[in-house]
């Protein structure tokens, strides 16, 4: 029973970590209006670093500091901080000219330079399932963009600026990711987040406007405050998550984020239309964004569910019951 339980907190905590992803571009698109990417990236920085200084303080489980004397550590840290510092800000600069929706989409493809490069850095082979789902998630952004994809490569319309910003932030966000893999085998996730957000801070802070955020009114300073809170939570979460239930599970469940930002943007828009925006597709777009999400499942819990050999492991395990 309390097995089960666990792998129910797992999951709600995996979906609370999707949704709090997917609806922060949003906020952070309403933030924008105030103030500028990097001073929005820098405040939810801040926010989370102080979020989990307080915490790491109440449970005294600050790391040793130490242990960074090693340059191999250090240069990781920097280049996983560094990595998270230009996913922000590449992020945030991005949504000055795309939706929410497209944003998070454009973000997936961060699993797939993520796995692509760890195949090549730390010599891991590709399962075929990942392969097949990274084909899909290809397949899926080539559909959601079927409208637009001819400014990607030409005249480099706002819209395609946007993207290319979407895809550098990936980028980053897999160089963050691959230093992190390495570095928590030393340390836990939230002391690796601490040293992180501290490193973003304190670099990103001479780049800010803080001027700015006083010109905010009620509704935008709390979307400035939402967007760090956010962090902490979404974060918080999904470490929770991975906790109490299996880390392939729980990174399929956030691969719906995009679908959550989708969702919440029309759901805004039609509650508020005279603050946000109605994400307008065709059928292939749609079709797109749930294949781009279909695609990153696949490839994170597809050899779960699949065997090139042994066919389909779900009715196998159903038939052995």
């Amino acid at each position: 029973m309390i097995k089960q339980q666990n792998v129910r907190l797992g999951f709600a905590l995996a979906m609370l970590t999707a949704v709090m992803w997917g609806i922060v571009p949003i906020a952070m698109k309403y933030a924008l209006v105030v103030v500028d990417p990097l001073t929005l990236a820098w405040s939810r920085l801040a926010i989370s670093a102080l979020g989990i200084t307080i915490w790491l303080a109440y449970k005294k489980q600050f790391p040793n500091l130490m242990m960074f004397r090693k340059c191999r550590r250090f240069v990781l840290v920097m280049i996983a901080g560094f990595g998270l510092l230009g996913n922000f800000a590449l992020f945030a600069n991005a949504l000055q000219y795309l939706s929410a929706t497209t944003a998070q989409v454009v973000g997936q493809t961060g699993i797939v330079i993520f796995m692509i490069s760890s195949a090549f850095i730390f010599r891991e082979r590709l399962r075929p399932t990942q392969i097949i789902g990274i084909l899909v998630l290809l397949v899926g952004l080539g559909l959601f963009f079927n409208k637009n994809i001819v400014d990607l490569f030409s005249n480099m319309s706002s819209y395609g600026i946007g993207v290319w910003l979407g895809l550098l932030a990936s980028v980053s966000w897999a160089c963050y990711a691959l230093a992190q893999k390495v570095l928590l085998q030393k340390l836990r996730a939230e002391q690796l987040l601490w040293l992180i957000y501290l490193i973003c801070t304190v670099f990103l802070l001479p780049f800010t406007s803080l001027s700015k955020i006083t010109n905010a009114d009620a509704t935008q300073l709390f979307a400035i405050i939402f967007c760090g809170l956010n962090t902490i939570i979404a974060y918080g979460a999904l470490v929770m998550a991975m906790e109490r239930w299996q880390a392939a599970q729980v990174s399929a469940i956030t691969t719906l984020t995009p679908l959550f930002s989708l969702i919440f943007s029309d759901l805004f828009a039609l509650i508020w239309p005279e603050k946000f925006a109605m994400q307008y597709l065709n059928i292939l777009g749609y079709i797109g964004a749930v294949s781009v999400v279909a695609g990153a499942m696949f490839a994170t819990i597809g050899h779960y569910i699949w065997h090139p050999r042994k066919g389909w492991l779900i009715n196998r395990n159903k038939g052995e019951e």
